[in-house]
C-alpha cells in the first residue's frame, strides 16, 4: 500500500511539473503517449502491409486510425477564394412589427388601426409617398438614399404558423418539410466550397439553427474571448496536445474539434492586434458582435458567412410611438449598430450583404396593452453592395380589410425568393434548388 501511495505522489508532482493545472498536464501526458504510439504505428507500417503490421498498427492507436493509414497532427485548410464577399444575416428574434419600421404612410387603413402606436407621416423619414422610415432609423438614412440600402415588405416564411419555436425552426430550415434537417446557411456554405478556418462563425454563446449541418462553422463570443485558459505561455502546448489528442480518427467532431484548434491560434493574432473601427458602436451585445464581425472583415481572414441574434422583438405590450417605447429603443439600438458597421467598413461594404429577418410580422390592428400580436407578413432590410436600394421591393397587398389575412398583413413575398436572388447574384451560387429544395425561386429585382 505504501508503494502504491509513493506512485501515486510521484504522478502528481510528475503532473504539476508540466503545469498549469492536473487537467491540462494530464492531457500533455496523454499526448505524448499517442505520438509514441503514432510512431510505432508508422514502423509497423512502414513496409507495406501485411495482416501481422496491421494488427500491431491497429493495435498501437486503436483500428479507427487504419482508414487514415499515415495521418499528421496538422490539418489542410483551403487558400481563400477570389470571391471575398461575406453574407451577414441578424435574425431579428420575437416577431418584427415590420409596419412601424418601415411605414406604410400612403395607405389610409395604417393609422385607422394603430391610433396610438401608429406613426404620423409627417414624422417620416425619406417618404416616397407610399413607405417612410421610422424616424429611429435616422442613422441608416444615408445609406438608403446612397443605395445600399433596401428593404422587402409582407414576406412570409414556408410556414405561417404563430409559434416562435416553429416559425423561426421552419425560417432556418428554409423549408416547411422535416426532411430537411440541416440550416439554410449550412447548405450555402456547402455551395460556396472550401474556405479558411474562418470562414463561418456565429457571433453568440449558441449555435442558430440556419447553421446547423456538416459544414465547419465556429461559435464566437468576441475574438479576445476565443482563446484557451490558462497562462499564455502554456497556450501552444496546449493546443499541440490537443491537436494530437485528434489525431487518427475521421469523425464531423473530429473535423470541427480542428477547425477550432486552428481558430484559436488566429483568434490570438487578432485579439494581439489593437482594433480601432472607424466609428464608434453602440455599447451592449450587438454593438460588440457587429465590430468583432467587421473586424474579422478588415482583416481578410475568409470570413464567408457571419450569423447574429438580436432579440426583444416580441412587442405584445409598450411598443410605444416615436417619442418612446420599446420599439423606438429597439430601432435606436439597432440602427446605431448597423450604421457603425457600415462606416466602419467603409469601401468594404461593397463586398458585404448584411440581411435581417424575423420568424413573422405583428397583427395590422393595435392590441389593448398598446402592443400588437403575432401575425404573418413580415420586414426583411438589406444593407450593403449590390442592390438596388432605396426602395421597398416586392408586391405590397395593402392594408384593406379584402386585403387581410385573418386580420394580418398577408405574406405574398417569399422569403426564399429574396435569399435565392441575393445567392445567385451576390455569391455566385448557380444553383439555389440546392438551398431551397422545394422551391422555385423568381427573383423580385432587389439586388442588381
Amino acid at each position: 500500500m505504501s508503494q502504491l501511495r509513493g506512485r501515486a505522489r510521484h504522478r502528481a508532482a510528475d503532473l504539476r511539473r508540466r503545469g498549469p493545472n492536473l487537467t491540462e498536464a494530464a492531457l500533455r501526458v496523454e499526448a505524448e503517449q499517442v505520438c509514441s504510439d503514432l510512431t510505432a504505428q508508422r514502423e509497423a507500417w512502414r513496409f507495406g502491409f501485411t495482416r501481422r503490421r496491421v494488427l500491431a498498427g491497429a493495435g498501437a492507436v486503436g483500428v479507427a486510425a487504419l482508414g487514415s493509414q499515415l495521418v499528421t497532427t496538422r490539418v489542410a485548410f483551403a487558400a481563400p477564394g477570389t470571391d471575398t464577399r461575406t453574407l451577414v444575416v441578424v435574425f431579428l428574434r420575437g416577431g418584427l412589427d415590420g409596419l412601424s419600421v418601415i411605414v406604410p404612410a400612403g395607405d389610409r387603413n395604417y393609422l385607422n388601426a394603430r391610433p396610438n402606436i401608429g406613426v404620423q407621416t409627417s414624422r417620416l423619414l425619406d417618404g416616397d409617398g407610399t413607405f417612410g422610415l421610422h424616424p429611429a432609423l435616422a442613422p441608416l438614412e444615408p445609406f438608403w438614399k446612397a443605395g445600399t440600402m433596401a428593404a422587402v415588405h409582407a414576406v412570409h416564411n414556408p410556414d405561417a404558423s404563430r409559434s416562435h419555436f416553429q416559425a423561426q425552426d421552419c425560417l432556418e430550415r428554409g423549408s416547411a418539410s422535416q426532411v430537411v434537417r440541416t440550416g439554410w446557411l449550412d447548405r450555402t456554405l456547402g455551395a460556396m466550397g472550401p474556405g479558411t478556418t474562418f470562414r463561418a462563425i456565429a457571433e453568440g454563446d449558441s449555435m442558430p439553427r440556419s447553421l446547423v449541418g456538416t459544414q465547419a462553422k465556429l461559435v464566437l463570443d468576441g475574438v479576445e474571448g476565443f482563446r484557451l485558459a490558462g497562462p499564455d505561455y502554456l497556450h501552444d502546448k496546449t493546443l499541440n496536445a490537443l491537436r494530437t489528442l485528434y489525431t487518427g480518427f475521421e469523425h464531423p467532431v473530429v473535423q470541427q474539434a480542428k477547425v477550432t484548434l486552428s481558430a484559436l491560434d488566429e483568434a490570438r493574432r487578432l485579439a494581439n492586434t489593437p482594433y480601432q473601427p472607424v466609428a464608434p458602436y453602440p455599447p451592449g451585445g450587438f454593438g460588440n458582435q457587429l465590430r468583432d464581425v467587421a473586424r474579422l472583415i478588415k482583416a481578410g481572414v475568409g470570413l464567408r458567412v457571419a450569423a447574429i441574434d438580436l432579440g426583444g422583438w416580441d412587442m405584445h405590450t409598450n411598443l410605444g410611438n416615436v417619442d418612446g417605447g420599446d420599439m423606438v429603443n429597439n430601432l435606436r439600438a439597432m440602427a446605431n449598430g448597423l450604421a457603425a458597421f457600415a462606416t466602419d467598413l467603409g469601401d468594404k461594404l461593397s463586398d458585404v450583404t448584411l440581411v435581417t429577418m424575423s420568424e413573422f410580422g405583428r397583427r395590422v390592428g393595435q392590441n389593448g396593452n398598446a402592443g400588437t400580436d403575432h401575425g404573418h407578413g413580415s420586414l426583411m432590410m438589406m444593407l450593403g453592395g449590390g442592390m438596388a436600394g432605396g426602395k421597398v421591393h416586392g408586391k405590397w397587398p395593402g392594408l384593406a380589410p379584402s386585403a387581410l389575412d385573418n386580420g394580418d398583413l398577408a405574406g405574398v413575398n417569399d422569403v426564399r425568393d429574396v435569399l435565392g436572388e441575393m445567392l445567385s447574384r451576390r455569391f455566385n451560387i448557380g444553383d439555389v434548388k440546392k438551398i431551397f429544395p422545394e422551391h422555385d425561386f423568381t427573383a423580385i429585382g432587389a439586388f442588381r
